[in-house]
């Protein structure tokens, strides 16, 4: 079992907005990637997560990095760690998600997932999981993670205990704390990220 984990994926960014793919490159949040992380900011008040109670992490990308100072504050700094940035899309890194699907020539039954798998140079399922479990090991309190969607799906399906092909059962989502502890995962709020 792994200490509770308190899980964040960065707000919206321009890339978001246009549907690029960023991976290891990063874009600003929107206006409204700024104003997800602070309603994740009024969740934590609710819930009392403070420095005292947790200790915080955060990928090195830019995008979480601007989310994480709206929601811990400036006086709570997050420790960087590159365990925690975005699946590696290799050479589609930028591109527009319907280019990459035409380009993916996967077929009609293809997933959203298997997309990653097939990146040109990517990370893939594997690289990442190793990446997630290095890190999830390393961790010995409470913790908050602000990092990225697929990545945040990788540590809350490790946390959770369920394989990687159950990996698309956990929800989505910017603008969304997830809370997983003993095993269990739930959504602490707010509702419609």
């Amino acid at each position: 079992m792994y200490p509770e984990l308190i899980v964040l994926r960065h707000g919206q960014t321009a890339w978001n907005l246009e549907g690029r793919w960023q991976g290891d490159r990063d874009s600003p949040l929107t206006a409204l990637g700024e104003t997800q992380a602070r309603a994740m900011a009024g969740v934590f008040e609710a819930e009392g997560i403070t420095r005292a109670t947790h200790a915080a992490f955060v990928s090195p990308k830019g995008r979480a990095r601007a989310t994480a100072r709206i929601v811990l504050g400036e006086s709570w700094e997050p420790a960087v760690d590159p365990r925690l940035r975005e699946i590696g899309v290799g050479g589609w890194e930028g591109w527009l998600i319907a280019d990459i699907a035409a380009a993916a020539g996967l077929g009609g039954d293809a997933t959203p997932y298997d997309l990653y798998e097939a990146a040109p140079g990517g990370e893939g399922f594997d690289g990442l999981r190793a990446r997630v479990a290095g890190f999830l090991a390393s961790l010995d309190r409470p913790s908050v993670l602000v990092t990225h969607g697929i990545t945040s799906r990788m540590i809350r399906t490790l946390a959770t205990g369920r394989d990687l092909d159950r990996f698309d059962e956990l929800p989505g989502g910017q603008g969304v704390v997830f809370r997983v502890r003993d095993g269990r995962h739930e959504v602490l709020g707010p509702a419609g990220g």
